[in-house]
């Protein structure tokens, strides 16, 4: 068993509760965070009802070949973008029968960061079938990679449940 805060057991349980409820389902596109979206969510009992998959997409090849994100796309703009989450969680939706996917993308640290794209610095997206449509880009800072991360599953709830209202 994994031990995730409380806030975000009570995060997960709310929204497994609440899409179990409507009949919704979720799929996750994670990098940074490495499956701990899914991981959260699967931790709840009755998630089964709600969670579709899974897709941990860390190098930038995984990030094309499961969700199709365009190499073009991360040349341009790099694997830390928002144009890049918004063709994961794109590809998630579309590589799933979920009714709402979240994609996250970033730099966890404590290396890897530049200039440009700092350590701390994630884009996450979340979307719906209906087409609603949600984009962060969060400056978490050089706070520690277990922070980062879980500050990152801590957004990426959040936004599902926004969506689901």
């Amino acid at each position: 068993m994994t031990h995730f805060p409380d806030d975000i057991l009570a995060l997960a349980q709310g929204i497994i509760t609440d899409f179990t409820a409507k009949g919704w389902m979720v799929a996750t596109a994670e990098s940074c965070t490495g499956g701990l979206i899914a991981g959260a969510l699967t931790e709840i009992p009755g998630s089964s009802a709600v969670v579709d998959r899974g897709f941990v997409t860390y190098t930038n090849t995984a990030k094309m070949d499961m969700l199709g994100v365009q190499e073009q796309t991360l040349v341009r703009f790099g694997a830390v973008s928002r144009e890049t989450a918004l063709q994961m969680v794109h590809g998630a939706l579309f590589r799933s029968r979920a009714d709402f996917a979240v994609a996250v993308t970033g730099v966890a640290g404590p290396a890897g960061g530049s200039a440009e794209k700092p350590v701390g610095l994630v884009h996450l997206a979340a979307k719906a079938r209906n087409g609603a449509l949600i984009h962060h880009e969060m400056r978490y800072g050089d706070i520690g990679r277990d922070k980062v991360r879980l500050a990152t599953l801590k957004t990426a709830l959040e936004m599902l449940i926004t969506l689901g209202k």
